[in-house]
């Protein structure tokens, strides 16, 4: 998949188009981007994922983000899909200010020949590109508008908010299976306080990105990806560590099943695969050590019952 960071690198090829945040790259994102994919190669053309970073709620309601994607993992879902082209355009209250037919303009200018959308969007300046807009300008500018049917889980819709939502009552279950996959963060290896070490579950702490959404306060059982593929169980502890003295924020900190070695430096990319419980604050440090025990055992049978599966990054 070729990546590029504005229209002005792409050349004009006919070409099957979509456009939207697509956050997560959930089920929903992957319905759509596949339709898109289907009808270019069908056509010989190209298929083309325009996004935008950072989140237009971030310019224009000033949101504080929690993006369930950085965007290099989100490139790398999206390439995954057989994408041939990802555009993403840094959105500035500039870029919100374009007019719909003038971003239209921009899309006919790189070849587009077809647009695909979901029911719900809209492109431009306060959102004035609407459907009837798109399919209009479709006939003036000789492209063919092509609506997504919402993707549906349980008998609701699968969106970001609802992966957000997943993710804050600690359900990361809920979240995969909107996900299509198990919700993931990376982060590099650094230096903690090297209580777990003397406790004798050494620890892993990861800097991660601070806009990275995260699951609730809690014990998780993960698998942990090392960068040349490999994966280790793991139980990771997300929260602000009350045993002790309380951390003012929150950390990560992964222990590694059967591991042995030096992490410092390394990116690992957790895969969280269900909550085993809520963080909590122990009478004594050997209490502390016992639960600790319990939390690896029940991780144990988790993931030996829940292998990662073959596409994960």
């Amino acid at each position: 998949m070729r990546f590029a960071q504005g229209f002005e690198e792409i050349e004009p090829t006919p070409s099957v188009v979509t456009v939207g945040a697509f956050d997560g790259v959930h089920l929903g994102h992957q319905a759509l981007i596949g339709q898109v994919v289907a009808m270019a190669r069908a056509h010989g053309w190209r298929s083309i994922v325009v996004t935008f970073f950072p989140h237009p709620a971030v310019v224009l309601r000033g949101e504080i983000p929690f993006y369930l994607t950085s965007p290099e993992e989100k490139r790398a879902h999206i390439a995954r899909l057989g994408v041939d082209v990802l555009v993403q355009i840094p959105f500035t209250l500039e870029t919100a200010r374009i007019r719909a037919a003038h971003f239209v303009e921009r899309l006919v200018g790189i070849g587009m020949r077809a647009l695909w959308a979901g029911p719900d969007f809209a492109l431009g300046y306060r959102r004035e590109g609407t459907l009837p807009v798109l399919e209009e300008l479709g006939r003036r500018y000789g492209y063919t508008l092509h609506i997504a049917t919402e993707f549906h889980l349980g008998g609701r819709p699968v969106r970001s908010s609802r992966i957000r939502e997943a993710l804050q009552r600690g359900d990361v279950r809920a979240a995969a299976e909107c996900l299509g996959r198990p919700f993931s963060a990376s982060g590099e290896v650094v230096a903690g306080a090297g209580r777990g070490q003397r406790l004798g579950f050494p620890t892993a702490n990861l800097s991660i990105w601070p806009e990275h959404a995260l699951p609730a306060n809690g014990v998780y059982a993960c698998w942990a990806e090392l960068p040349e593929g490999i994966h280790h169980m793991a139980v990771v502890n997300i929260g602000v560590r009350p045993t002790f003295d309380q951390s003012s924020e929150r950390v990560v900190e992964a222990h590694l099943l059967d591991w042995t070695g030096d992490l410092y430096g390394r990116t690992l990319t957790l895969h969280f695969m269900e909550r085993l419980r809520e963080e909590r604050k122990f009478p004594s440090v050997p209490e502390l050590a016992a639960q600790i025990h319990r939390d690896i055992a029940r991780a144990r049978e988790i993931l030996g019952a829940a292998p990662l599966p073959a596409y994960s990054d």
